[in-house]
């Protein structure tokens, strides 16, 4: 800022003559300087006119006047030939400083108004794309969500959900979803979700409810994999609700139709039939 201010102050010179007044510290030093000498050498030069016009004086004191005064012109007009150089040698220091300053002055305009183009495009372009991402990305969104929608609406989906609700004991929800699986479900979705329904109905301590399911699941599928634990679900409920001699006959069954139960069945039957005291 302090160095456009000189500038700006130099500029006021324009292209005046050497001798002409400049408005900075220095120029005025040196414009003070020259009209010193300038009067200074007129001074002295009217004094040799007047000493010429004079009585003729000695021929060594003439001399040596004579020399003195032709010294002292020399010296003065050497002293402003000096300074008006140097006024020069400012102006010209001024003139290229202002035109550096006209170069960086075109150079900075034009870098501005590239970046302000660049912005403007490049943010209509960003906003754009944005938009055009946002877009993408709803509809993925929506699509995956619609997705998930109907993967829950089928009955693997309703299974799903159910055995997760039974896991967190929210038992209505799973009661709920296995329901749901029952109505829509085929084969062994089916026989998942009545005896998913007959575990809900237990966990809500329905346990009448609850063996019925169990039943309803081993008469669906009689040889099939959830065949022996419904029976089980059926002797749990009815040992919950004191019918240990139904609780028995449900053990009974279980033995007759499957000698050969898993290891986790086989322990499950004997610790209910301990319960209900069955031989």
């Amino acid at each position: 800022m302090a160095r456009l201010m000189a500038v700006s102050t130099f500029l006021s010179l324009g292209s005046v003559p050497a001798y002409a007044q400049v408005s900075s510290r220095e120029g005025i030093a040196l414009q003070d300087q020259i009209m010193e000498l300038r009067q200074q050498l007129s001074q002295v030069q009217s004094s040799g006119a007047s000493s010429s016009g004079s009585l003729p004086a000695p021929v060594a004191q003439g001399s040596q006047t004579s020399g003195a005064s032709g010294d002292l012109v020399t010296q003065l007009l050497d002293r402003v030939n000096t300074l008006e150089s140097q006024q020069r040698d400012m102006r010209g220091q001024l003139d290229e400083l202002t035109n550096q300053l006209k170069e960086q002055s075109a150079s900075l305009s034009k870098q501005m108004g590239d970046m302000q183009f660049a912005m403007q495009n490049g943010g209509a372009a960003a906003g754009t794309a944005a938009a055009a991402s946002s877009h993408h990305e709803d509809a993925a969104a929506s699509r995956t969500e619609t997705s998930e929608k109907a993967a829950a609406q089928t009955p693997e989906g309703y299974l799903k959900a159910g055995n997760a609700a039974l896991l967190k004991h929210d038992f209505s929800a799973a009661q709920e979803n296995a329901q749901s699986a029952v109505s829509h479900g085929k084969g062994t979705a089916k026989v998942d979700g009545q005896y998913l329904l007959g575990q809900s109905l237990a966990g809500q301590k329905q346990y009448r409810d609850s063996a019925v399911a169990y039943y309803d699941a081993y008469k669906l599928s009689p040889k099939g994999p959830r065949a022996p634990y419904s029976l089980l679900g059926v002797s749990a409920s009815l040992l919950a609700l004191g019918d240990k001699k139904a609780a028995c006959q449900a053990i009974g069954k279980l033995k007759t139709e499957f000698p050969s139960p898993t290891e986790r069945v086989a322990k499950s039957t004997a610790v209910f039939s301990k319960q209900g005291g069955c031989s």
